[in-house]
């Protein structure tokens, strides 16, 4: 079999496959992303880490404009050293955020979905007292954006479809 042959092959018994287990496009027609669109209303930001993850989550799921649905969430980041001198000093650091979520419907309060996400991101500390704190905040900032990011695709695959 050519290998012209095969990527045609491949590309039939992939379409197939998806054709029969049900696969639906979650931005077509009924979809997940579709429903949510523009309707989650998220739990307003106490902290400059929450600001980012709420930017980032209205920037992937829109603003709520006609919200049916309210995302509350709770983040937690820890720190770590990884990378130690012989002297004690720490060089390289790891932050570790997790982020428990619960999306409800806003007439009953009742849960449609709820989770955790969790990554990790790091930083060099090996700069200046200043260019540290920028790296940390740029690793907060990635960090988040990570959470929101995991936040949505779960969402997406777990909230139902329709509208």
């Amino acid at each position: 079999m050519s290998l012209s042959d095969r990527r045609t092959f491949l590309t039939i018994m992939a379409a197939g496959l998806a054709a029969g287990c049900g696969f639906a496009p979650v931005y077509g027609p009924g979809g997940t992303g579709t429903a949510l669109r523009g309707r989650v209303d998220v739990a307003g930001p106490d902290t400059r880490q929450d600001f980012v993850l709420v930017a980032r989550f209205e920037e992937r799921h829109g603003r709520a404009t006609t919200p049916i649905y309210r995302l509350d969430y709770s983040t937690s980041v820890t720190s770590t050293g990884v990378g130690i001198t012989g002297a004690d000093d720490v060089t390289r650091a790891n932050l570790t955020g997790s982020l428990d979520y619960v999306l409800s419907d806003r007439a009953t309060g009742a849960t449609v979905v709820s989770g955790q996400v969790s990554t990790f991101t790091a930083y060099s500390t090996t700069g200046s007292p200043v260019a540290t704190r920028a790296a940390r905040r740029d690793a907060e900032d990635r960090l988040m954006v990570a959470l929101a990011d995991q936040t949505v695709s779960q969402l997406l695959v777990r909230a139902p479809s329709g509208s």
